[in-house]
């Protein structure tokens, strides 16, 4: 059936999903399938196993609750345009929808990036301050960095809403099957200099500023754990901080793929930038439980329980 173009008076935009694969929609929509319910169940049991076992009421496994909530809440945004699209029930998607789940998509990436960064601190003084870590990172405080993180990414996205009164003259096709910022912007007609300036500090503040915090964080624990004298409890303390720079990298490397995709991939099929794109939003919420169940040794005892009593 052929899909027809929303014209520039409408409200409605096009989700062109992946580009040369439509007649692959179905087949497509089986893995596509699998990866969000992976998603949603891994991301379940992670905070399943923390809420239930008392010994993980801890302020990292708080954190790492913390980390499986925007994993788990980044899957619910787009799951019902990209699995729409594959299964062919969705097309189009309206203007505030639109930036409904753009703001969504932003701004919880910016939470995730800013979890990080409180995970690498917590690791930091874990690792420099045994002794005064449980007196440092007391419940009160994770409370107020929870809710810190929360107003400091949805506050700094909210201008994002601007783009609800800016003018689209061009042919209403978006290039995913999901709602970008910079995809908006596109296909504007208005002046978009306070968008795409405004995007670019947020890169900064959110993405970059968090990064050298991080590395900042990592170059303090190896310095502590280098003036360790035993080799087995410098390992020791090095294993602790191994999930947590897994979950940086499952992070951060989609990112800039996408940067330079988006900077330099003009050339590129659209495909590349499609595939780009969800890996950026589906590859983080994916693999962190996976991480955490593997690495980490108090999660992993408790799932290999978890499921040894349901097959009991």
């Amino acid at each position: 059936m052929p899909i027809s173009i929303p014209n520039s008076n409408s409200s409605q935009f096009l989700l062109t999903g992946f580009p040369g694969l439509e007649v692959n929609y179905l087949w497509l929509a089986v893995p596509f399938s699998s990866i969000y319910a992976m998603v949603f169940l891994g991301n379940c049991m992670v905070l399943h196993v923390i809420r239930t076992e008392p010994s993980l009421h801890q302020p990292m496994f708080y954190f790492l609750a913390m980390l499986a909530l925007t994993d788990l809440s980044m899957g619910l945004s787009t799951t019902h345009t990209v699995l729409g699209v594959l299964w062919g029930f969705l097309q189009e998607i309206s203007l505030d929808s639109c930036i409904g789940q753009s703001y969504f998509i932003h701004g919880l990436s910016s939470i995730e990036s800013s979890v990080l960064l409180a995970m690498a601190f917590d690791r930091c003084i874990a690792i420099r301050n045994p002794l005064r870590y449980s007196s440092i990172l007391t419940n009160d405080k994770i409370m107020k960095i929870g809710i810190a993180i929360l107003c400091r990414s949805f506050l700094l996205i909210l201008p994002i809403i601007r783009l609800r009164f800016l003018n689209y003259c061009r042919p209403h096709i978006l290039s995913h099957s999901f709602c970008l910022h910079q995809d908006l912007l596109r296909i504007a007609c208005s002046d978009i200099r306070f968008n795409s300036i405004y995007a670019l500090i947020l890169v900064i503040i959110n993405l970059l500023l968090d990064a050298v915090l991080i590395l900042i964080s990592y170059v303090m624990i190896l310095h502590t754990v280098l003036a360790i004298a035993s080799r087995e409890e410098r390992l020791k303390s090095l294993q602790t901080c191994v999930s947590h720079i897994c979950a940086v990298l499952v992070f951060y490397i989609p990112i800039i793929g996408l940067t330079m995709v988006h900077r330099f991939g003009k050339h590129l099929s659209p495909l590349v930038h499609v595939l780009m794109g969800n890996i950026y939003i589906l590859f983080p919420p994916l693999m962190n439980p996976i991480i955490y169940s593997i690495k980490t040794q108090q999660i992993r005892r408790r799932v290999q329980r978890l499921f040894s009593l349901k097959r009991a």
